[in-house]
């Protein structure tokens, strides 16, 4: 009798836990949306510690980078993390496999678009391509395909274009096989990507501390290569506990307004 009751305390207890979170998530009216773009994934496991202490989630755009140990960011290695990451609730989009950077529109041949694309991951790391729209797509594509198989979560059909360099025809085209871009706030550049000698830490999260709005969306990444003094840990969970002393929330990208329509009509549809 005593561990039925046991039992039943527990499961009522998790009930009320989930419909307290249920109503934590109805009652966030100033909501800023944290992303994380892949990168070496030296911080991954810290990054991911902080958001289950800090009971958030997030947005991810993938890529598969090189990284600092394993076979890249959405390799084999690294396919656990990511399991956990959609088991968490947290919301996963494109950020193309190869990184492919954009580096300038080319006259369209035959009515398809052609772009000037230069990889930072991958066989064809630093070279100069010509890619058509059906290429860049593909790319697009393969990260969310890769995603989906090894989450088994729906992936957004969402993506983010390396560095954030784009033009008005490379977003079409995006948009024409299924993917809308998202960007960033200019207060939500945490500039985690910057260098350390100029833009110390303690710099960056004040200024973010001071800017960040709701409705915000915000840019970190899972690790910089470049940078010397590593941006976490010394300033996620800072930043996120100070944003939420000023009475702001975190959702993902599945429950950002500019978004819910796209989503709805694209979620689940095989990308063109």
């Amino acid at each position: 009798m005593l561990r039925r009751n046991a039992i039943g305390l527990i499961a009522a207890s998790a009930l009320w836990a989930s419909a307290e979170a249920e109503n934590a998530s109805n009652s966030c009216t100033n909501a800023v949306y944290l992303t994380f773009d892949t990168g070496h994934m030296g911080i991954a496991h810290f990054v991911a510690e902080v958001l289950r202490r800090q009971h958030i989630q997030v947005s991810f755009f993938a890529a598969n980078e090189r990284t600092q140990q394993g076979d890249g960011s959405l390799g084999d290695f690294w396919a656990p993390w990511w399991r956990e990451r959609a088991a968490e609730g947290h919301a996963f989009g494109s950020h193309t496999w190869q990184h492919a950077v954009w580096r300038g529109d080319l006259p369209a041949e035959r009515g398809e678009a052609r772009f000037r694309i230069q990889p930072t991951a991958g066989p064809d790391a630093g070279k100069r391509l010509i890619w058509t729209e059906q290429q860049y797509c593909a790319d697009i594509r393969h990260a969310a395909t890769r995603l989906h198989e090894i989450t088994g979560k729906p992936t957004l059909p969402l993506y983010r274009a390396p560095g954030g360099k784009t033009s008005p025809a490379l977003l079409a085209a995006a948009k024409r096989c299924g993917y809308r871009h998202v960007g960033w706030a200019s207060a939500g550049f945490l500039g985690d990507e910057l260098p350390s000698e100029r833009y110390p830490n303690p710099t960056l999260l004040q200024q973010a501390l001071k800017n960040i709005r709701p409705g915000d969306i915000l840019l970190a990444h899972l690790g910089i290569w470049s940078r010397h003094d590593p941006w976490a840990p010394a300033v996620l969970e800072p930043l996120i506990e100070g944003l939420k002393a000023r009475g702001l929330c975190f959702r993902t990208l599945r429950e950002h307004p500019d978004y819910l329509h796209w989503i709805a009509q694209h979620q689940g549809a095989e990308p063109k």
